[in-house]
């Protein structure tokens, strides 16, 4: 199961690493075809997340996990063959289909197979999963991509989903199924508004925040939740039954997941680039450069529940909070001159806060559901982290877009991208230092925000407690 994790989130960060490949290959995608090469994925993924848990309730979680991992094969060979930007779209759309069966049901088969005084530590075990899986994807897709084409990281996906298939098949265990029937309109009006909602997210940095399909597409979004929400308090068996949201631990461990994948994958849309363009660093190394987030996942994954017991819940999401905004701050004093080890440093503290953020924020959200919405529960999760990683990336690629074009110099104005701005550029005078420059203010933005939020989500915890 951890496996499986790691494949479809690692997924979701390594593609970014490719993104200058595909800018400069035979399929000469534009600048708005190369972010949805980038988001297909992500938006296919956070949209069918939760009718697939509910789909794994249903009809089996072990065939549901089965059929997405076929799928996202096959959906990763069709974006590897692609002889052109549509086929590449629809080949990453499947392959967010199939990761949207996979993830969810992850969770909930694992559930199913240990005892219950064992959840917890599966719980964070898997949550730590997520952590690595992004830092998995970028230092195996900078491997990959080294060999020279992006291809490459797509066709090497194959046969890891087919071999995680085969060992699914041969060790998960068959659990039971529900008799409640999957509501088709709930699940098209939920689905329907989180396209809608990213479509809004996405578009922002590109179209701009005020432009009418940005505007319609979170006007779109906010009747189609409306709707769902009626839809779904009137239905006998709702997919997802929003009365769950009064639950006051359930919302603000939602809200802290969106915010730390927030802050996770803005630092790893802007990473590559810095490493790349500020540090000279290759393709590889700059893969193998976020590997330092990793290092306190690794070794203190295991120790935070015995932390979360100790000091409550509470304390360790603040604490949580406290490292990741103080890492991405950290990491936004960084130019041409810091050292990689002082990088790495600020690495290690954001990682502090991931280690301790994910276990304990799963298994709130986990031990909200009963046992029979498992699946339900974990595409909860998955869906406020696709939402958290789209909405970092957006706004972070906005905020250093925005400063990177102000403090370009004169003979390199209205430059989109580092690129385009050192070949009009004669020695490239000045655009690093811009580039660098609209890196900072980016995780800047991104420090702050996962400061406030997290204390949003630590003031409405302690709220809560002080009602009840």
């Amino acid at each position: 199961m951890c496996a499986c994790v790691v494949l479809v989130v690692g997924m979701v960060a390594a593609v970014n690493l490719a993104v200058p490949m595909l800018a400069a290959s035979a399929l000469r995608p534009s600048a708005p075809e190369l972010v949805w090469i980038v988001d297909t994925y992500v938006v296919v993924f956070a949209c069918l997340v939760i009718p697939a848990g509910a789909a794994g309730d249903r009809f089996g979680r072990k065939g549901v996990l089965l059929a997405g991992l076929g799928l996202f094969a096959a959906g990763t060979l069709l974006s590897a063959v692609a002889p052109d930007v549509a086929v590449l779209l629809a080949g990453r759309a499947l392959t967010g289909l199939g990761a949207a069966a996979v993830l969810p049901n992850t969770l909930a088969v694992l559930l199913h197979a240990v005892p219950a005084a064992r959840r917890p530590a599966t719980i964070a075990t898997w949550a730590s999963m997520t952590g690595i899986g992004g830092v998995a994807g970028n230092a195996g897709g900078g491997l990959l991509l080294a060999g020279g084409s992006w291809r490459w990281l797509f066709a090497a996906a194959v046969p890891v989903a087919l071999a995680a298939a085969v060992l699914v098949a041969r060790t998960a265990p068959v659990s039971a199924r529900h008799d409640r029937r999957l509501d088709p309109v709930a699940a098209l009006l939920l689905v329907g508004a989180s396209v809608a909602l990213l479509l809004g997210i996405v578009q922002g940095p590109e179209a701009g925040w005020g432009s009418a399909v940005v505007v319609t597409g979170f006007a779109v979004a906010a009747v189609l939740f409306t709707v769902w929400v009626f839809a779904e308090l009137r239905s006998a068996h709702p997919l997802l039954d929003p009365r769950l949201f009064r639950i006051a631990g359930l919302r603000s461990a939602c809200l802290g997941m969106t915010a730390i994948f927030f802050g996770m994958f803005a630092l790893f849309y802007v990473n590559a680039s810095f490493l790349q363009y500020a540090k000279g660093f290759g393709v590889l190394a700059t893969g193998l450069g976020i590997v330092p987030l990793t290092v306190p996942i690794i070794l203190g994954g295991p120790h935070v529940g015995r932390l979360s017991r100790r000091i409550g819940i509470e304390g360790t999401v603040a604490l949580a909070f406290a490292f990741a905004g103080a890492g991405l701050l950290g990491l936004s004093t960084s130019d041409t001159q810091t050292s990689y080890p002082a990088y790495a440093a600020w690495l290690v503290v954001t990682g502090l806060g991931v280690t301790l953020a994910l276990p304990t924020l799963s298994g709130v959200i986990a031990g909200a559901l009963p046992a029979a919405q498992a699946g339900v529960g974990t595409g909860l999760q998955a869906t406020t982290r696709e939402f958290g990683s789209a909405l970092g990336v957006a706004v972070v690629g906005t905020v250093s877009t925005a400063r990177f074009a102000a403090a370009l110099p004169p003979d390199a104005r209205g430059a989109h991208t580092v690129a385009e701005a050192l070949a009009r550029t004669p020695h490239g005078t000045g655009v690093v230092s811009a580039f660098v420059s609209g890196t900072d203010a980016g995780l800047r933005v991104a420090g702050v925000a996962v400061l406030v939020l997290g204390g949003l989500v630590v003031g409405e915890s302690w709220w809560s407690r002080r009602a009840r």
